[in-house]
């Protein structure tokens, strides 16, 4: 027993502090991580989530506060205190009232919608002028496809034909919803028509017009270019008289929208009109039940997904964002994947370890800490003015004549290569420790086989490490999907004219703008007329991209457990 007691060691274990601080540090960033995309849910879904509104009765008329009058209803947005020393000189003498009632150093922040009207978004009203709050529940809230959301309480809808079908006819609801769809179907009809009927036309007409152009810059024509130039104009004729049947529909379904008007009256008691053809959706927040607002939740969502932005980005969906980002972080992929792969390999396998590759190695990791600004600037300097300018140079001297560039300028194309530069170096530095972490004796028994050195490479420790291949592309789209400082450079645009996608044949145009989530969320924050208003939106925003990296990273582990069970023999 006294042997055994003998060994037993009675101090601590030396460095045991240093584990739990490590282990509380990352506890600490856990958190914080955590903390931070429960903010973002939390927020963005609240964008999506439809809230009840209000009608606030105030004691007293303050056009300081709102200029609607004594009635306004909105949204409770949120409520705070009153800073004392940015009180108006009128205002001095809420200080005297807060004595008594605490509520007039505090004021509330209401939606108001009605853009058009009030000329603002929000009210600011003080919580102790408040003489009542309600909830009534004929108000409607009307999205609207310019100026925002409307809050108001029906009337009545005034037919072309001077029907009419007033709010308190029982059936009115259901003709109000019925009139939506029809507009509704009406306006998916015309996207289809101008968006993509009339825009492949208009392309087509855009291209014949810069050959034509090209012509006319020319001092003396040949025969055959005047033949040529003759027939772009036949084209042009051909193309803008198929384009006029189209435009004639246009105008007629676009005169058809306006001919139903929706009578209303403003919380204020304003009477005001508006065409149905304007009204892009509407419900009754007071009166939904739980299964409709859960329903108008995932509603809004695939809306918010599916849809186009309106009102410069300020309204409506993100679609041509996500695509675009989704685009190109796939090109980005299949850019960065075989140059970082074979950079790797050679100096893994190839090259002579000494001086040099040492070099070269602190060269690709000191690479990864560059500015991504930087690497716009490279992005914009080498592929677009040097490589891009030298492809129109090649294969499309006729645009070049005019100062038309087509890869002369940025293009999704671009803006994928500068982000695959930027990301190359954690493929490299992934897959070289990949590749190390091989066993060595797989390469001696397949040499000892008789098998090449590439062929051993090749067919044993390229799958044997495409785990950790793999492991680097996913921190390489990570990093690369939400930078955004490269793509101002390099092709990015606030509002695309079109999908960087031809709609007849689907092929992606390498050579077109595209927008991009990241830039999105950039141009609504700090750019937007109304930044207050847009919050929701940057919110609701950055939660899609982010759900967008998940996805695309879970798709790539998902991959690389799968390779990982498959040659589960290795070190992997």
């Amino acid at each position: 027993m006294k042997i055994k007691n003998a060994f037993v060691r009675t101090d601590k274990p030396a460095g045991e502090v240093w584990v739990w601080l490590t282990g509380l540090g990352l506890a600490i960033g856990l958190f914080m991580i955590l903390f931070l995309l429960a903010i973002i849910a939390w927020n963005g879904f609240n964008y999506f989530w439809p809230k009840k509104v209000v009608e606030i009765t105030l004691s007293e008329e303050d056009g300081y506060l709102f200029r609607g009058g004594p009635t306004v209803a909105g949204v409770i947005t949120q409520e705070r205190g009153m800073i004392v020393e940015n009180l108006a000189p009128n205002q001095g003498y809420l200080l005297d009232q807060a004595t008594d009632n605490p509520d007039y150093l505090r004021e509330i922040q209401l939606y108001t919608g009605n853009r058009d009207v009030y000329g603002q978004t929000f009210a600011y009203l003080n919580k102790g002028k408040i003489e009542s709050i309600e909830q009534p529940k004929g108000i409607l809230m009307v999205e609207r496809l310019e100026w925002g959301n409307a809050i108001l309480f029906p009337r009545k809808l005034v037919f072309a034909d001077g029907t009419e079908v007033s709010v308190e006819d029982p059936e009115f609801d259901q003709v109000l919803r019925r009139e939506l769809s029809v507009v509704r179907e009406r306006r998916s009809v015309l996207d289809e028509l101008e968006r993509r009927q009339m825009g492949r036309i208009n392309l087509r007409i855009d291209r014949a017009r810069n050959e034509l152009r090209y012509f006319n810059s020319l001092p003396v024509l040949s025969e055959r270019q005047a033949s040529e130039r003759a027939d772009y104009q036949d084209r042009i004729e051909r193309l803008n008289a198929e384009l006029q049947p189209l435009l004639d529909e246009s105008d007629r379904l676009r005169a058809k929208q306006q001919q139903v008007t929706f009578h209303f009256v403003l919380p204020d008691g304003a009477e005001r009109s508006q065409p149905m053809g304007d009204v892009v959706n509407f419900y009754y927040p007071n009166a939904m039940s739980v299964f409709d607002r859960w329903s108008w939740f995932f509603f809004k969502i695939w809306e918010f997904l599916t849809d186009y932005p309106r009102e410069a980005n300020t309204e409506g969906g993100i679609f041509p964002a996500l695509f675009g980002t989704l685009v190109m972080t796939i090109l980005m992929s299949l850019a960065v994947t075989p140059f970082g792969v074979l950079a790797a390999v050679y100096l893994r396998e190839y090259a002579k370890q000494g001086p040099l590759v040492s070099a070269v190695r602190i060269s690709i990791n000191n690479l990864a800490g560059v500015p991504a600004i930087v690497f716009g600037v490279f992005g914009l300097g080498f592929f677009i003015h040097v490589v891009g300018a030298q492809i129109d140079n090649w294969f499309f001297p006729r645009m070049v004549a005019i100062n038309t560039p087509v890869f002369g300028t940025g293009g999704i194309l671009w803006a994928s290569l500068t982000l695959a530069l930027m990301t190359v170096p954690v493929v490299i530095v992934a897959t070289e420790e990949a590749l190390a972490a091989v066993p060595r004796g797989v390469r001696e028994g397949s040499l000892a086989c008789g098998a090449s050195k590439w062929q051993t490479i090749q067919r044993l420790v390229l799958p044997a490490s495409s785990p950790g291949i793999l492991t680097g592309l996913i921190l390489a789209m990570a990093r690369g999907a939400g930078e955004v400082a490269p793509l101002l450079l390099v092709g990015v645009m606030a509002l695309a004219p079109s999908l960087p996608v031809d709609d007849l044949f689907p092929f992606i145009h390498l050579d077109r703008k595209f927008m991009h989530l990241g830039f999105h969320i950039y141009i609504v924050a700090l750019q937007s007329p109304d930044t207050e208003a847009t919050k929701p939106l940057v919110f609701a925003s950055t939660l899609v991209l982010i759900m967008l990296v998940v996805v695309l990273n879970l798709t790539a582990i998902l991959i690389r457990n799968h390779l990982r069970k498959k040659y589960m023999s290795s070190t992997f």
